[in-house]
């Protein structure tokens, strides 16, 4: 074989560029292919070849119209700075700044100068619309009076036992005011040095407390407790249920008060009811169930319920000074006054956001005042039914409220851990006690004449507070553990703490 016999020779095919759509293509193969076919519908035949094609009614966008938005937004930027440009803007420096103030807007940055703050005017105006200063101060004036409007408390028409009621508080607390200023007026021409003298006696009298008895009082936390008029008993509420009575000051066991099947959180006393009186409303207790229960001496069932709070929890309760009336504090966000005689709840009274935990009510009787978990408190006049005052600056929960015996100055005790004093004529707060390194529970001052406070705290201490200038007496370290409420006898001669290890203390000068 010749070497032209053994070469093999490639030819390479020419490519075909095809023009239009595949459809077009497709339909012409399809056209001569039903040619050649005969029987056969052309129709048919088309059909099913084109039955086999997916198709889809989905989009994708394309790219042109992104950059339509680009363009969009490019063009908006050139109409901005078109406008900027047509505003007149004062030069001088001062308005510039008070404008910018106006606009809620920092007055000047770092490094800027007045051309550049100018400037930066310009472009606020230019995004915001030159009537901007109308529209903030308008917007500004809703602010404050939808926050008004927030503030503002709701008065709902009440029933003539009501006005029964307030009448009767008015008649009450009207002479007994009276006396309390003459009182006042009396004590203005006791001399200073006598003044002093007895206050020194007094801080002795104080610095020497110590624990005459400690008790365990339950199986179960002791959460409150309160005197009776003649410091002769004591009355102890427990997470158990029962509630307790004592005497003082031996802490001797007197008698169980049964009913209550959940945590019992406040029992109060009721003045000018003597021992030997048999079933007359004397104490009073709480439950976290809403059940409120009054009791008498001698009996360990109680003699009435009150359920008007069910299902929501009744923290504390406290009575009035005439004895008539119980003020009852609920998580429902209200307190209820009931009148023992009309043996009806005559005030239920809304005004806190959150549940309320404290009351407690001025010596005369014609006001008192609430604590709530929303950091407030309010005083509310008992005679009018109105809001005199909005206790107005703890960042916490108040769990403890109490009026000084001189009728114009308040304490209210704090989860932010201070206490704060709060003076009626003013208005306002005239001073915060640093007082203790947690929670205040409670917060008490002297029954007479209201020279000192007790404060009591979940930091396992009670603190006694001189009221003229608030500085630290005595420490009562003594509990174990955290310490959940505090009361001081009318006679001013003892001072009961009681503790979360289930146990109660009786502290007396030595």
């Amino acid at each position: 074989m010749s070497d032209d016999e053994d070469r093999v020779f490639i030819t390479r095919s020419t490519k075909t560029i095809h023009y239009g759509t595949l459809e077009d293509s497709e339909r012409q193969r399809q056209s001569v292919v039903l040619q050649d076919d005969t029987g056969d519908d052309i129709d048919s035949k088309l059909f099913k070849e084109l039955g086999q094609i997916q198709t889809s009614n989905e989009y994708f966008d394309l790219e042109e119209n992104e950059i339509s938005k680009d363009k969009a937004a490019l063009l908006e930027e050139f109409e901005r700075r078109k406008k900027a440009r047509q505003i007149n803007v004062s030069t001088d420096d001062v308005e510039v700044k008070r404008n910018l103030r106006r606009l809620n807007e920092p007055i000047c940055l770092f490094g800027e100068g007045p051309a550049e703050r100018r400037n930066r005017l310009r472009e606020l105006l230019a995004s915001l619309g030159e009537n901007a200063f109308t529209q903030k101060v308008v917007e500004e004036e809703e602010r404050k009076q939808l926050q008004k409007e927030q503030e503002s408390t709701w008065y709902h028409e009440g029933p003539e036992s009501l006005r029964v009621a307030r009448i009767w508080i008015a008649n009450y607390s009207l002479p007994k005011a009276k006396q309390r200023l003459q009182v006042a007026k009396e004590l203005l021409s006791v001399p200073s040095a006598t003044k002093a003298s007895r206050m020194v006696e007094l801080q002795k009298r104080l610095q020497s407390l110590a624990p005459i008895c400690s008790q365990v009082g339950d199986t179960r936390p002791i959460s409150h407790c309160s005197f009776n008029a003649d410091s002769s008993l004591l009355m102890t509420s427990s997470w158990s249920g029962i509630c307790k009575l004592w005497s003082v000051p031996n802490c001797e066991f007197i008698q169980n008060f049964r009913g209550h099947s959940c945590h019992v959180g406040g029992v109060a006393f009721r003045n000018n009811v003597p021992r030997d009186a048999m079933n007359e409303v004397a104490m009073a207790s709480g439950a976290t169930d809403g059940t409120v229960k009054l009791w008498a001496f001698g009996n360990e069932e109680s003699i009435a319920d009150i359920i008007g709070h069910v299902p929501h929890r009744v923290s504390r309760l406290a009575f009035h000074p005439s004895g008539r009336f119980l003020g009852t504090t609920c998580y429902d966000a209200s307190w209820r006054l009931w009148d023992l005689e009309q043996k009806q709840e005559v005030l239920h009274q809304e005004g806190h956001a959150k549940a309320v935990h404290c009351i407690a009510f001025q010596d005369d009787g014609s006001v008192c005042v609430t604590g709530g978990l929303d950091a407030f408190g309010r005083v509310w006049d008992l005679r009018t039914g109105r809001c005199i005052m909005f206790l107005e600056g703890h960042l916490k929960s108040i769990f403890g409220v109490d009026f000084s015996p001189n009728g114009f100055q308040m304490a209210t005790a704090s989860e932010d851990d201070t206490c704060k004093i709060w003076d009626l004529r003013r208005r306002q707060s005239i001073y915060t006690i640093p007082a203790h390194t947690n929670l205040l529970s409670d917060v008490k001052y002297q029954k007479n004449c209201g020279e000192f406070l007790v404060t009591a705290s979940y930091d396992n201490t009670a603190k006694i507070w001189s009221n003229r200038t608030w500085q630290p007496l005595k420490t009562l370290s003594g509990p174990d553990s955290k310490v959940m409420s505090v009361d001081i006898s009318p006679n001013s001669q003892y001072i009961a703490t009681t503790s979360y290890d289930r146990t109660f203390k009786l502290w007396s000068p030595e």
